[in-house]
């Protein structure tokens, strides 16, 4: 699934980071960040920072981007959003 495919898909098809990721996609940080704080592997971290992150909350990013094993992001949002959707897609 290509990131394009994945902004165009029903909600139901997806769980964990991804289905926070989507929420966040369509403009539900709120709902996005219930789910993330939920997924209690390393990918709900990398999307947990990416969100504190793009609240501006920038202590508590980076507290969630050491918990996911990640680098603090640098590129803009936007960039961020879809690496960490391509790459979770990519591992299937």
């Amino acid at each position: 699934m290509t990131v394009a495919e994945f902004r165009a898909a029903e909600s139901s098809e997806f769980t964990g980071a991804l289905l926070a990721l989507w929420w966040d996609g369509r403009g539900d940080w709120q709902k996005a960040h219930e789910i993330a704080q939920d997924v209690p592997d390393a990918d709900g971290a990398w999307v947990h920072a990416y969100l504190h992150r793009k609240e501006g909350d920038l202590g508590n990013a980076a507290y969630w981007y050491r918990q996911a094993g990640r680098e603090t992001a640098k590129s803009d949002l936007r960039s961020e959003w879809e690496q960490i959707v391509r790459e979770i897609l990519t591992r299937g």
